[in-house]
């Protein structure tokens, strides 16, 4: 969660998703300028240059889509910056599911039934319909020509056609723009979850030879996904010391927690206490146990182990937990 958290923190920040689809679109749709594609090259552009470069976002406009629709200007008033802009006209059609972020537009998706439905409004603002908006995409040498002369040519002249394959053309290169996007963000994920590692000093194999060795442990772990009455009993043995009738799910969460909070604070930079007595937890500096623990060989296969397992994510994670202990069928009986 807290690598997962991190990652999406940073990219919520930078409005990365935003602009890694305006960089594609404007692509797609206006070229390269001198050459310079708009979409990173690199992992270390993605972080770097795309969110603090210039914006490819088209600045964020509170009026409503116009009623009546432009059509796409003419090749010698075309400009990346005034009106004529291509990705400004779509923008235009756009304006309804867009919200303001920092004066720039929002949107990180468009459905691929939007984006056909604004293709057919300009072809309905271009008087020759089709064929004009291809004619005038040629001229202005928009990429965005190749791709719907294709779609028009296989749709053999028929509106219907044409709209439902500019649809289907346009999802296939959404998923490959996401399947781009996640390649450059898994490194980004793989960056934190080492520093998550070795910050807190996670070492899974440790962890998991300690609950081998709970016996009272697993049976809680048991009984919270079975249900079974053996299990409860271990665990409502843990939870009580003086063996008084009591309902052993008030402490499931402190006896769940113990092998991996209060045991991952154990041995990070920053140590963590829990007192015996139930007060509040102490704070303090764990510098020569953490770097001692870092630098004994017998520790980095648990290291590795738990980089592994903190690069699928928090939510394949949570999905494996509820498959475990059936907290679904719980929750919904």
């Amino acid at each position: 969660m807290l690598v997962s958290g991190l990652n999406e923190g940073v990219v919520r920040l930078l409005s990365i998703r935003s602009k890694f689809l305006w960089a594609y679109l404007r692509d797609t749709m206006d070229g390269a300028p001198g050459g310079k594609s708009w979409i990173p090259k690199r992992i270390r552009d993605v972080f770097f240059r795309l969110p603090f470069a210039e914006d490819p976002r088209p600045r964020h406009t509170p009026e409503p889509a116009p009623a009546v629709v432009s059509a796409v200007p003419q090749p010698d008033a075309a400009g990346r910056d005034g009106p004529a802009d291509l990705t400004g006209h779509l923008y235009e059609r756009l304006r309804e599911i867009d919200h303001p972020k920092r004066g720039r537009t929002s949107i990180a998706t468009i459905p691929p039934q939007r984006f056909a439905l604004a293709m057919m409004e300009l072809v309905s603002a271009d008087p020759k319909g089709v064929p004009g908006l291809l004619e005038r995409l040629n001229a202005m040498g928009s990429p965005l020509y190749g791709h719907l002369s294709g779609v028009w040519k296989s749709a053999a002249n028929d509106l219907e056609h044409f709209r439902k394959g500019t649809e289907e053309w346009f999802d296939g290169e959404m998923q490959r723009l996401t399947m781009l996007y996640r390649r450059y963000v898994r490194w980004v994920v793989v960056s934190l979850s080492l520093l998550v590692v070795l910050l807190f000093s996670v070492d899974g194999l440790e962890y998991g030879k300690a609950l081998l060795r709970d016996h009272a442990f697993r049976a809680g772990v048991a009984s919270i996904a079975t249900g079974g009455s053996e299990g409860l009993a271990a665990l409502k043995q843990r939870c009580t010391a003086t063996g008084e009738s009591a309902d052993p799910y008030v402490c499931v969460t402190e006896t769940l927690s113990s092998p991996a909070m209060v045991q991952v604070f154990e041995h990070s930079l920053v140590s963590m206490r829990m007192p015996p007595d139930g007060g509040s937890p102490t704070v303090s500096w764990n510098t020569e146990a953490w770097a001692r623990r870092l630098i004994t060989p017998g520790h980095w296969p648990g290291f590795l182990i738990s980089l592994v397992a903190l690069l699928f994510g928090a939510p394949f994670w949570w999905d494996a937990l509820r498959r475990l202990t059936g907290f679904r069928g719980r929750f919904t009986k």
